[in-house]
């Protein structure tokens, strides 16, 4: 059976980021990344991955575009070539909306590229997804990805429980975030 290439699915360029297809190659830095108990603080369950349960997410994200055709990219610094996280939409099984999700490595917060690659990733649900609405499911506590998603325009809806944790959903309309993009465009 043949499988899929990495140009069978999109990538997304920003001015300092390339959104991408994970690579089996990407295992050391992503491992490195969900065993790191600051970036898992707040993700899944609160507990760091092992490098076997890494390997095993990224493959899910792998499967995720294969099924939905769309899904979490790996995110490489144009410059350097390091691959330093994952951005994208998604939406597994049981799921509760399309969401744009994030995550980096620590030695890359507070750089803006969480943002710029949310900013391309809603471009890719609103406009290549044709979504209505999109979400990101944070926990209460992470301050920083509540701040980014404010600044993507999006503004809080409720707070639920997924998959036993209890998190806070921020949102956006199609509606708020074209006349968000205009204006943004315009200055």
């Amino acid at each position: 059976m043949q499988q899929p290439s990495e140009s069978s699915f999109p990538t997304l360029e920003t001015p300092r980021l390339l959104l991408r297809m994970f690579r089996e190659s990407d295992l050391n830095a992503y491992a490195q990344m969900c065993g790191d108990p600051e970036v898992m603080r707040y993700l899944n369950d609160g507990e760091p991955l092992s490098r076997e349960d890494a390997w095993r997410h990224m493959a899910m994200v792998v499967g995720h575009w294969s099924l939905r055709r769309f899904g979490l990219w790996a995110v490489e610094l144009k410059e350097s070539g390091a691959m330093i996280g994952r951005i994208g939409c998604y939406r597994p099984e049981g799921w509760p909306e399309l969401e744009v999700g994030w995550a980096l490595r620590r030695d890359y917060w507070g750089r803006g590229y969480a943002a710029e690659g949310a900013r391309a990733s809603l471009r890719f649900a609103f406009t290549q997804l044709k979504a209505d609405h999109v979400v990101s499911i944070i926990h209460p506590l992470n301050t920083a990805s509540i701040a980014l998603a404010k600044s993507l325009g999006e503004s809080l809806e409720r707070e639920s429980i997924v998959r036993a944790t209890k998190v806070v959903i921020y949102g956006i309309s199609r509606h708020a975030w074209e006349r968000i993009s205009a204006e943004t465009d315009l200055n």
